[in-house]
């Protein structure tokens, strides 16, 4: 078995690799560490279906389930970033992938990360992704993860602007369904399984081995099914 990973760091500020100039200015917030995980096993083999996930850190939490819970029956690979929707370079990294590599089913989601970006720019920057998968991948089904909710969500009123609420998750999660239902793609819900079971969380943000394998179990099952179909 073939397999290839690719983790690529970017820290604000620091300088690009081969480049002593510094990064450009890209006009727009980052986060102070930004990261980009990819990884495709059975990289060579052709004889089941492909498929991608991409998301963040969340996303590569559950890929290994997924990928147990799809053994056999199909290559699952990650695609994993901290780039809001908004990045170029998130951009950048998707088509470069779906370049490379055919997929058959792409489960994808953004969501969790760039909350110094308003939800008006999540709504009007995520039809770019989706177009930049629909034109890199012509061919593939596409299946779209809502983001999951948090463990304890400050109240609205006391949060800061740039703060990650279950409002604002929610919020994005319906911009993102009007988007996937204009489209016709349908919306593995994650966020209510989720919802009031702080047991599933390992922190604020991310789960449990318990919360992970509900994830990955129902990942593995939408996937299937587009697969059966």
């Amino acid at each position: 078995m073939i397999k290839t990973i690719l983790t690529i760091t970017l820290l604000a500020g620091a300088a690009l690799v081969g480049r002593a100039a510094e990064p450009k200015s890209t006009g727009y917030g980052r986060e102070s560490i930004e990261w980009c995980d990819l990884w495709i096993s059975h990289a060579n083999e052709t004889n089941l279906p492909r498929v991608l996930l991409i998301g963040d850190s969340i996303t590569r939490g559950y890929y290994s389930d997924v990928e147990k819970n799809l053994a056999g029956k199909a290559y699952v690979g990650r695609l994993a970033s901290s780039a809001f929707v908004s990045d170029p370079i998130l951009l950048k990294e998707v088509a470069m992938v779906l370049d490379e590599y055919h997929f058959d089913v792409i489960h994808f989601n953004n969501g969790m990360h760039g909350w110094q970006h308003s939800e008006a720019e999540y709504a009007r920057e995520l039809p770019r992704l989706l177009r930049t998968i629909q034109q890199h991948a012509p061919q593939a089904r596409l299946i779209w993860a809502n983001t999951t909710p948090l463990k304890v969500s400050p109240a609205p009123a006391a949060a800061h602007p740039d703060e990650a609420t279950d409002e604002r998750v929610a919020a994005r999660n319906h911009l993102a369904a009007e988007l996937m239902q204009a489209s016709g793609i349908p919306v593995d819900d994650l966020n209510t399984p989720m919802s009031g079971h702080p047991e599933y969380h390992s922190d604020n943000v991310h789960f449990n081995d318990q919360g992970v394998a509900l994830q990955a179990a129902q990942v593995a099952a939408e996937i299937q099914a587009v697969l059966n179909r």
